[in-house]
């Protein structure tokens, strides 16, 4: 599919398009809508969205923020309430191929259902491990042990392709040890970058050919590079792409968050600095409610503007990445899915992680 590279992935409002946010979406710079609770009535209403944002560019990604436990943006009118990810971990622990068997089921189940509502992909599964240490990851993670986390993501990722949604690792190379949350402050790993990898990182190696995109953290880890993972070259060339063999999408962690504004003094400029350390895409959130989206046009502006100048150029395999992400197959509408012997299996899977 020959795309264009359109690296922003942006929000919106409400639970409609405003015909301002109409114009945005068609802006040749933007590639994909990240949707949040704020976005969601009711399933009917979701469809209706989802359905006017491709009326608006088919090529759109839409993607979420749909986890489980406490990260899960859709939770009602027939949306499975997900259990934490930590609940496949402890099946683990007493019965391995059962939890490998329900971290499939549990893929489905959240695929199928954003799929049902014209969702393109998840920023999930999380594969920082579990260090007892971070509070923003906690439960959020699968294990404390990367074999375990790199077994299970696996699973769980067979089961989102099942049904065609996209998927994305994070948070690049692993957020579970450093203790600040990188929403309201720029947290800090000091460990050697041999720990790093051969520990935290090692699932992206493991999971390199199956990985539909990466998210890197917005974490600096001092010994290797004065920058947050997600504006280090080091990191998303050296380690990621050459040395642990990612050929997948790179997408930035909010460029909002308080850890990157910290490390970039503004969004503009951490866009820039997230594209030239090699993301595909970077994400720009929670701006669209704000002055009927002003600073959201400040940011296509000011990319427009490196562009011109030549500090940012649009390339032929960011695009081809970008395309990648865009769902697979047809869903099933939500009836029909209800009806679907794979789905009702694996739900009862997942009821039984409760």
């Amino acid at each position: 599919m020959n795309l264009p590279h359109a690296p922003l992935f942006i929000d919106v409002a409400g639970c409609e398009l405003a015909p301002r946010e109409r114009k945005r979406l068609r802006d040749p710079l933007v590639g994909g809508v990240i949707l949040f609770a704020r976005n969601w009535e009711s399933r009917r209403q979701l469809v209706a969205l989802t359905s006017q944002i491709k009326a608006a560019r088919a090529d759109l990604v839409i993607a979420v923020d749909h986890e489980g436990g406490r990260v899960q943006r859709f939770r009602s009118d027939g949306f499975t309430v997900l259990p934490p990810m930590a609940s496949l971990g402890r099946l683990w622990m007493r019965e391995p191929m059962r939890a490998v068997q329900a971290a499939g089921a549990f893929g489905r189940v959240l695929g199928a259902e954003l799929r049902a509502c014209g969702i393109d992909l998840s920023f999930t599964p999380v594969v920082d491990l579990d260090w007892g240490r971070s509070q923003v990851i906690g439960e959020r993670a699968l294990h404390s042990d990367a074999r375990v986390v790199g077994l299970l993501a696996q699973a769980l990722i067979a089961g989102l392709q099942a049904v065609g949604l996209g998927h994305c690792l994070k948070h690049f190379p692993g957020h579970g040890w450093a203790e600040a949350d990188s929403h309201v402050a720029l947290p800090v790993d000091r460990r050697a970058l041999s720990r790093i990898v051969e520990a935290d990182a090692a699932p992206y190696g493991w999971l390199r050919h199956s990985a539909r995109a990466v998210m890197p953290a917005h974490v600096v880890y001092s010994r290797v590079d004065p920058l947050p993972a997600g504006f280090s070259q080091r990191w998303l060339q050296q380690v990621l792409r050459e040395r642990l063999g990612f050929q997948g999408a790179i997408i930035s962690d909010d460029l909002t968050m308080q850890g990157a504004r910290e490390a970039a003094g503004d969004t503009v400029q951490a866009l820039l600095l997230a594209l030239r350390a090699g993301c595909d895409m970077a994400l720009v959130c929670n701006l669209a409610p704000l002055d009927g989206g002003a600073a959201l046009d400040a940011c296509i502006a000011g990319l427009r503007e490196a562009e011109r100048r030549g500090d940012w150029q649009p390339d032929a395999l960011g695009a081809a990445r970008r395309a990648a992400l865009l769902a697979t197959q047809a869903p099933l509408g939500w009836d029909d899915l209800m009806l679907d012997a794979a789905y009702v299996g694996a739900l009862d899977d997942v009821a039984a992680l409760a």
